[in-house]
This record gives structure tokens, C-alpha cells and sequence, in this order.
């Protein structure tokens, strides 16, 4: 019984002195741990954590579709593409002295701006970064040789009419002169035929780009008798004093002369053959040349060559191509997708042409061009092709893809010798076009088709903006869509107003058209329609307090617009506003309250937006006809 008491007296010893031993080893390893964790904070840099970013939805290299098409040269980035999609460079981190035994962590690279939060102006907050080439020879610096930069939008051109999309490098608006508006009425006055081509990713023939679409504006002028006399017009019209001419560059590849007044054609058009969207440009100097992009390739099909986009200079006194540049693929581009919706602005000092394009890049070049209008000639020889591209950290490359998504559909605008532009990855910017050098960006959330408009305050300068809904929408297809002012000078945001929209693949919700900057008795107001809004089927049409972008009406539609807004004004100054929608309306109010006065229905969809000159308004449907609708 001894010895047994003895022995378990002697197990119990040995038990406390393992449960000791590992109480001693337990702490030991705490203890180890702690001072483990006291060096890292004492020597260690701390690690940024990212704001989650969601994965992105693809995104369309064309916004402006029937239902259901997509832009096949986009790769769609998913949740595995997304790291590479928005990472922005590398920071080098500052951090204390180590023992060399000691690694030091990366930083993670600081991330993508919340899509719905107001940055900061530096353009490394939003990762952009960018590339320079000048003449084929790529660039590390550049400094314009003379002295670069436009003046306020009203000394953009002596030519009387609307020269290019939104009137002048201000894109204040496309009217041009007054109407004698008595009985507030529409009427449709005439009509002019087009046509219709197939998509380059579409072989099968159908028509897929019909008529007039985004942004088809009208070209509208009323020529110096020296330059009519020397044009290849009919005789007829080149004898007529005063004539008014509409141009339209239209889906079906061509280009269209019309008499403004009578409806009648003026010349022969000229066939392309490859579909234009943008509105296009006249040198505002007077010369009888005419610039446009083409929208897309065409297949080839029968009897006819395959075209690809490019970005063409015309003469309009015989009809004949001048120049092209941009054929797909530009050796410079990151993007597959070559298009040129933009309209072009022309530096009459310099002689300087400047065109973005939806591959990314930003073309400059010297046009040298000349015209001679007692011997009947015009002619450019361009040279000093200046390239500017650039990504941001939407726009990198996703792992999965193969494209960069980064293009500007918008057009630019110039206040001096800066420039701004808005993209597809939701950057708006400004450059110094007389170094080439971003001078701010600011984060306009989404896909931006809408061209910004510019108004000086005192001799400063102020943008209003507003953006498409694509991959900033939810998953019951649903986002929020900002019009904004902000400060040309420094980026910062003065107003931000918020409008719920829906949107749907290929066709977009949110804001397509370019805003109505008011004037006359509406110069406190900035209109924007905005599609989609608060049905998919709808939209509304607003107008905002230039100062604090509260709204001072709303004009709800029954279907939504892409068109833009345009003014008509009267002798005495009052302002009446004319909005198109998709189903085909051509809608007159009232400028100040909004009030519905009149409406005309022109047969089908009108997605173009429409130009005045005096009392004739000219726009495109989808339907294959250029209206020409009087108001009274």
C-alpha cells in the first residue's frame, strides 16, 4: 500500500511539472510573439489598405447601338482582370531604417478613387500617365514652337453659321442668328432622302448604321459670295445671293449638300463609303474644306471595297479627299477600336488641327494649308504630326485582355492654350497643348460621351459636364449620374447634381447629349436632358442654376433623348428650347419655365442633335431623312 501511495504521489509530481513546463513554454512563446509585434511596429512602414474596387462590366467601345450590339475589339474586364484593370503605379515608400536582416513590405499601390466620391486634381491620384510622339519618333519633352491658343467662343469664326459640333471651341451651343416667333409652332418643311451600311463586324449585310445617329449634327453656313462662286454647286445655287447651306455627314457614308431654305440639293453628294456619327467641321477661316471621322469599317460586300475609320480632309470645292490619317491600326494607339466621332478644331493662327480619337490618341498637326479663291484652289500638306496618349489606372490592362479601353468620344474643348477632353474610363482632362503636359484630372465616374461646355465667370473659366451609366451601374442595372461644374483653372468640383438613372446593354442610360448653355433672358441656367430617367423608357429635361446647380424646372418625357438641346432666339431675346427624342418628337418650350409649347413627330428615332440657323431647325433620324422643321 506504501509503495503505491508513493508511486502515484510520484505521477502526480511528474503531471504538475508537465503542466508547468508548458505553461512556461506557452508563455515563453507569447512573450516572443509580443516582442515580435513591437519590433514590426517600431521598424516597420505601414501597409496602405486599398478601397475595394467592384469588378468592372464590359464596357462598349461604341455607347451608341441598337439593343444588344456590342463593340467586339473591348475586352471585358471580370473579377480576375480587375487587379491589373485598376492598379496605379508602384508608390516607393518611406519608411525607418532596418537592420539589414530585416525585410521591408511593398506598399499596395494606393487605389482607384470611389466611382462615387469627389478626388483630388493631381493626375497621379488617378494613375494617368502619359506618352508623346512627334513625327513617328517617340518623345520625351515637348515645347509648341509658337505661340498656341484660342480666343473666347464668339471669335472662333467670322463665317455666319454653326461650323462645327456645338458652334465653336467653347461648345456653347448651335444656333446661329434669330427667329420671328409668333405663334410658337413647328412645321415640317422638307425632307432629304439617305441611306443606309452594314457593320464591319456585321457581314450579313443588314443595315445596321441607317440615317442620322449620335452626335449627327448639321453643318449649317451661309457662304461669302467669293467662295459660292468658286464651289461645285449647281449653277442655280451658285448663283443664288445669300445662299444657306446645310452639310450632313451622315450613317450611309456620305456626305449631304442641301439649300437651307428650300430643301432643294445644292451639289452632288460625296460617297465615302464608310458611316459617319460625329457632326464634323468647316475650317472657320472660310476655306472651303470640310473635316470628318468615320464611326466604323465596312465589310466588303458586293461591288464595293472593305473601308476602314479614318479621319478625313475634304475639299468642297471639287469634292475630292485631301488628306486621311488614322486608318486602323495606328502604329501609336493601345486600343484596337479606331474611330473618330469627334469634331475637329482648326487654330487659325497657327494653322493647327486638332482631333481626338477613340483609340486613345490626341492628334495635332501643322495643316499648311492654302486657298486661293480667285484661282479656284485649296490644298493642306500636313507635317509636325504631334501624338499624345495616355492610360489611367481604369484603363490598364486587364489579365484577361487584350484591349486598352482608354478613347474620348466627346469633343475637345480650348479656353486659351488648354485643353479639355473627356474618356471612356471616366477621366476628364485638362492639357497644356502648348507643352503637351496634363495639367489636372478629375474623376468623372463612368464612360463620357457628352461633350463639356464651357463659360467664362469674370474671365475665369468654369466646365459643365455629365457622364454616361455603364459600369458604375448596379446589379438591377441602376446607378447614379452626376452633371457637374467645375473649375477650368484647378479641376476642382463646384457643383455635383445627382440624377438616378437605368440603362441597358448598348444603349445607354444617363447623359448622351452636350448641355444647352443659356443665354438671353436663361443666362442663369445650364440644360441637360438626361435618358432613362426615372422609368429605362423615359427621360427628363433640366434646368440648373448656373451658381448652384439647384434645378429651376423639369420637363418630363415620355421617351428619353440622346439628342442635345438647342436654343432658338427671338429679336427681342427670349429664349425658346428645342429638345428631339427617341420616339421621334421634335419638342418646342418654353426656355424660361420649361413649358410645353408645341411639338412635331418626324417618323422615326432621332438619337442626332439638331442645329439652327434663324428660324429653320435641321436634324437626322434613324428613319433615313434630314428634316428641315420651321418654327413661326
Amino acid at each position: 500500500m506504501q509503495n503505491r501511495s508513493r508511486k502515484e504521489a510520484m505521477r502526480r509530481r511528474r503531471r504538475r511539472a508537465v503542466r508547468r513546463k508548458r505553461i512556461f513554454v506557452s508563455l515563453g512563446v507569447l512573450a516572443t510573439l509580443a516582442l515580435a509585434f513591437v519590433f514590426y511596429r517600431s521598424f516597420m512602414s505601414p501597409t496602405q489598405e486599398p478601397t475595394p474596387i467592384p469588378a468592372s462590366t464590359p464596357l462598349t467601345g461604341d455607347t451608341n447601338m441598337q439593343p444588344g450590339e456590342t463593340d467586339p475589339s473591348i475586352g471585358a474586364l471580370d473579377a480576375t482582370d480587375t487587379q491589373d484593370a485598376t492598379a496605379t503605379p508602384e508608390a516607393t515608400p518611406e519608411s525607418t531604417p532596418t537592420p539589414e536582416s530585416t525585410p521591408i513590405p511593398t506598399l499596395t499601390p494606393p487605389p482607384v478613387p470611389d466611382p462615387h466620391a469627389v478626388s483630388g486634381t493631381e493626375p497621379s491620384v488617378l494613375g494617368v500617365v502619359s506618352e508623346l510622339n512627334l513625327n513617328g519618333k517617340d518623345i520625351k519633352s515637348y515645347e509648341r514652337p509658337e505661340p498656341f491658343g484660342f480666343g473666347p467662343g464668339h471669335t472662333y469664326t467670322d463665317l455666319e453659321g454653326i461650323v462645327t459640333f456645338r458652334g465653336d471651341n467653347w461648345r456653347q451651343g448651335a444656333t446661329y442668328g434669330t427667329a420671328n416667333v409668333q405663334a410658337k409652332k413647328l412645321s415640317l418643311e422638307w425632307t432629304v432622302g439617305t441611306g443606309s451600311l452594314p457593320k464591319s463586324y456585321n457581314t450579313t449585310g443588314s443595315d445596321a448604321w441607317t440615317g442620322s445617329g449620335w452626335t449627327g449634327q448639321p453643318i449649317i453656313v451661309r457662304w461669302p459670295e467669293a467662295t459660292r462662286r468658286v464651289m461645285n454647286l449647281t449653277e442655280s445655287k451658285k448663283n443664288k445671293d445669300g445662299l444657306i447651306e446645310a452639310i450632313y455627314a451622315t450613317m450611309d457614308g456620305c456626305v449631304y449638300f442641301i439649300d437651307l431654305e428650300t430643301g432643294e440639293k445644292t451639289r452632288d453628294k460625296i460617297d465615302i463609303g464608310v458611316p459617319f456619327k460625329g457632326a464634323g467641321s468647316l475650317d472657320p477661316r472660310g476655306y472651303p474644306l470640310f473635316y470628318l471621322g468615320a464611326g466604323d469599317a465596312v465589310p466588303k460586300r458586293s461591288g464595293k471595297p472593305a473601308r476602314q475609320q479614318e479621319f478625313f480632309i475634304y475639299s468642297l470645292i471639287d469634292g475630292k479627299q485631301l488628306y486621311a490619317f488614322g486608318k486602323n491600326k495606328d502604329p501609336f494607339a493601345q486600343r484596337k477600336w479606331h474611330a473618330y466621332d469627334s469634331a475637329a478644331l482648326i487654330d487659325a493662327k497657327t494653322d493647327t488641327l486638332i482631333e481626338p480619337g477613340e483609340n486613345g490618341i490626341l492628334y495635332m498637326m501643322k495643316l499648311n494649308s492654302h486657298f486661293d479663291p480667285v484661282a479656284g484652289t485649296v490644298s493642306v500638306n500636313p507635317s509636325d504630326m504631334l501624338k499624345m496618349r495616355y492610360t489611367t489606372a481604369r484603363s490598364r490592362k486587364g489579365a484577361k485582355s487584350n484591349t486598352w479601353i482608354v478613347g474620348m468620344e466627346d469633343s475637345a474643348v480650348m479656353w486659351n492654350q488648354w485643353l479639355y477632353i473627356a474618356d471612356n474610363c471616366g477621366t476628364f482632362l485638362c492639357i497644356d497643348t502648348q507643352t503637351m503636359q496634363i495639367v489636372w484630372a478629375q474623376d468623372v465616374w463612368d464612360d463620357t460621351n457628352s461633350t463639356p461646355v464651357l463659360e467664362e465667370e469674370n474671365g475665369h473659366p468654369y466646365l459643365y459636364i455629365s457622364t454616361s451609366l455603364h459600369w458604375t451601374k448596379d446589379r438591377n442595372n441602376k446607378g447614379k449620374i452626376p452633371i457637374w461644374k467645375i473649375d477650368g483653372i484647378t479641376g476642382e468640383i463646384i457643383w455635383q447634381r445627382d440624377y438616378i438613372c437605368h440603362t441597358i446593354a448598348g444603349v445607354s442610360g444617363g447623359v448622351e447629349g452636350t448641355g444647352l448653355l443659356g443665354t438671353n433672358d436663361i443666362s442663369d441656367l445650364i440644360i441637360y436632358p438626361v435618358a432613362r430617367t426615372p422609368n429605362s423608357g423615359n427621360g427628363i429635361l433640366v434646368a440648373l442654376d448656373k451658381r448652384t446647380g439647384e434645378e429651376v424646372w423639369k420637363f418630363d418625357m415620355k421617351s428619353y433623348a440622346w439628342s442635345s438641346p438647342v436654343a432658338v432666339y427671338d429679336e427681342s431675346g427670349k429664349t425658346y428650347v428645342i429638345i428631339c427624342d427617341t420616339s421621334g418628337n421634335m419638342i418646342l418650350l418654353d426656355g424660361r419655365t420649361g413649358a410645353r409649347l408645341d411639338s412635331i413627330n418626324l417618323g422615326g428615332v432621332i438619337e442626332a442633335s439638331p442645329a439652327v440657323f434663324g428660324d429653320m431647325i435641321v436634324v437626322g433620324t434613324r428613319s433615313r431623312k434630314i428634316c428641315g422643321v420651321k418654327i413661326s
